[in-house]
């Protein structure tokens, strides 16, 4: 029988007001008597319209009713023949707006926490299963893939599995891309990309660090000299952007991009590591999506007695994960919304560091043809807050390294790569692209959803040559 309670069961996590000092994973996850008892909220749908919401079209109903049944290896083998980071997914991808946002329970209740369920899977299987991963047999074709994060490892994974010879090329010293980067250890501990990339190495896939592609090694490099026959550009969108207002160049004003970087892969929040991390009294956050939630969470995780988010727009406007935005509330993060930096000041005391940052207050216009209201400045309505650390989160684009040093390959105005209509196939033939290298930031799963169909495209245009 469905279990027809209206409410999803909620996902159990630290009090806000320890974990907001510490940097362990806040969400603790379900116990199995939770997701049996959620999991039964599902009506298995025969037509499951939660399927199409899903980038990499994880059977849901299929591994939900497995979880029922209590037999959880089973519902992961059912994730993991379309899904290969289940772990990761599970825990940072917007479900709100994809599978659950089709779930026939959610039209009138609340959908059945699929996300949730899918994490509890994947955990269950890395605590309790030994992994006996077989190499395929090797077609002996050679495929290179530039950058390590969900894009390529999906792709890598997806490739090796049909027997394609598959190297990685990663410019860092670890392989994860954004997901050690960029997400923090209490969003999505590194233990847990770690074990992922663990298994790719187990089907096969080799992982060369310290290359960066379009400087150690080009793209034409890689085809002339070492002979491999197809090329996947996965290495996302790092390139931070600025509001370029006064003040900018304050010491104390970086990207979130560095901020992150300094504290997950270089390890800078913890005391042990020598890594320099700006060490803020009072820090303001500039941009309102995933990644300034990360970084406003990050700096009261620091220290600071006071952090700002400040947003152009309105709280029901901000981009981010409406779990992000809940969970920085409840560990004490003060949202500035309908305001806009305009200058960042001096310290009084040292005139060369950041001292307070000037806003003006916003309002939002009437919705434009897409639906989204702009806003606009408030005459007179200028303030000043208080701070010492300005980090601004407002977007990434790709990098510009790739482009530059590969002819023939061609990109949009925001730097992004020209793909064809199946998405992954670029103007340089035997190359392809997806994730943030494509679309400018996006989703950890629309990445994933990318380097599925580039595997694809990446046999095909193989098996026809």
């Amino acid at each position: 029988m469905p279990n027809m309670s209206p409410n999803k069961n909620p996902m159990p996590a630290q009090d806000p007001n320890v974990r907001n000092k510490n940097f362990l994973e806040v969400a603790t996850g379900y116990t199995v008597e939770m997701a049996q008892d959620e999991a039964a909220r599902c009506l298995n749908c025969k037509h499951m319209p939660c399927v199409e919401g899903c980038p990499v079209n994880v059977k849901i109903p299929n591994f939900i009713e497995k979880i029922v049944e209590g037999d959880f290896e089973a519902a992961y083998q059912v994730i993991s023949s379309t899904n290969a980071l289940p772990a990761i997914s599970g825990r940072v991808c917007p479900q709100e707006s994809q599978c659950e946002s089709k779930c026939v329970r959610g039209v009138k209740t609340e959908p059945v926490g699929i996300g949730r369920l899918e994490r509890f899977v994947a955990d269950w299987h890395r605590e309790n299963v030994e992994d006996k991963i077989d190499k395929p047999a090797t077609n002996g074709i050679k495929v290179a893939v530039a950058g390590s994060g969900p894009s390529s490892l999906t792709c890598a994974a997806d490739l090796a599995k049909m027997g394609y010879e598959v190297t990685i090329f990663e410019a860092f010293h670890i392989a994860g891309g954004v997901l050690v980067y960029g997400i923090p250890e209490f969003r999505l501990p590194k233990a847990i990309v770690g074990s992922e990339v663990e298994k790719l190495q187990k089907l096969g896939v080799n992982i060369m660090t310290d290359m960066i592609v379009g400087k150690t090694l080009s793209i034409d490099e890689l085809f002339a000299d070492y002979g491999y026959k197809a090329v996947y550009v996965g290495t996302g969108a790092g390139l931070p952007m600025f509001m370029n207002i006064p003040g900018e160049g304050l010491a104390g004003v970086c990207s979130a991009n560095e901020y992150l970087t300094r504290i997950n892969l270089m390890k800078g929040f913890k005391p042990e590591y020598d890594t320099p991390v700006l060490n803020s009294k009072t820090a303001a956050i500039v941009g309102g999506g995933n990644v300034a939630m990360d970084a406003c969470r990050c700096a009261k995780r620091l220290g600071a007695e006071k952090v700002y988010v400040i947003y152009r727009r309105g709280m029901e406007e901000l981009p981010a994960r409406r779990e992000e935005v809940e969970h920085a509330l409840e560990e004490g993060i003060d949202f500035q919304t309908l305001c806009n930096p305009i200058e960042i000041m001096p310290s009084a005391e040292n005139p060369g560091h950041v001292g307070g940052i000037k806003c003006i207050r916003m309002e939002l216009g009437e919705p434009d043809a897409s639906g989204r209201r702009s806003p606009k400045a408030v005459p007179g309505s200028e303030f000043i807050l208080d701070v010492d650390t300005v980090i601004m989160s407002l977007g990434t684009s790709p990098n510009p390294l790739i482009r530059s040093t590969t002819p023939g390959l061609e990109t949009n105005r925001k730097g992004g790569l020209i793909v064809s209509d199946d998405e992954v196939t670029t103007t340089r033939e035997g190359v392809f692209a997806g994730g943030d290298a494509v679309t400018g930031a996006a989703t950890v799963i629309l990445a994933m959803g990318a380097g599925k169909k580039a595997a694809v495209a990446i046999d095909k245009y193989l098996q026809n040559k």
